[in-house]
């Protein structure tokens, strides 16, 4: 019904910067949320950012607040993760993901219904 494909990662130096990219396909107008989401070897899923698609208003985790971005272009059916001040702690996999429904818990993994594969991060020291 909706596919997402994230693509960006890769190896970047604490300090550095990076850009993720999540393009959205399908039945889109079935999704009202997009949020990114990531996990680090051993530790649990992690809500990072989240966007609806008709409205400009963002929501981020305090561990990223400040030093990510997430934007969108509705036009293209892209959603972006501009990632500033890495640290070593941003290492994981990295997720998008859309919901099905309406929802004001946009934090909560189990309110997205449609995931893409996933695209690792990797911060240096």
């Amino acid at each position: 019904q909706v596919q997402l494909v994230e693509s960006g990662g890769g190896l970047v130096q604490a300090g550095g910067s990076l850009r993720l990219s999540c393009a959205a396909s399908g039945r889109t107008s079935s999704t009202y949320v997009i949020g990114w989401f990531r996990q680090a070897p051993g530790k649990e899923r992690e809500f990072v950012a989240a966007i609806p698609w008709s409205s400009s208003y963002t929501y981020y985790s305090n561990s990223v607040k400040g030093r990510f971005t997430v934007s969108r272009d509705g036009a293209k059916k892209m959603v972006y993760l501009q990632m500033n001040r890495l640290k070593s702690d941003d290492t994981a996999v990295y997720y998008c993901a859309g919901t099905a429904y309406s929802t004001d818990n946009y934090s909560y993994s189990d309110c997205y219904s449609y995931w893409g594969q996933g695209t690792q991060v990797t911060v240096s020291s």
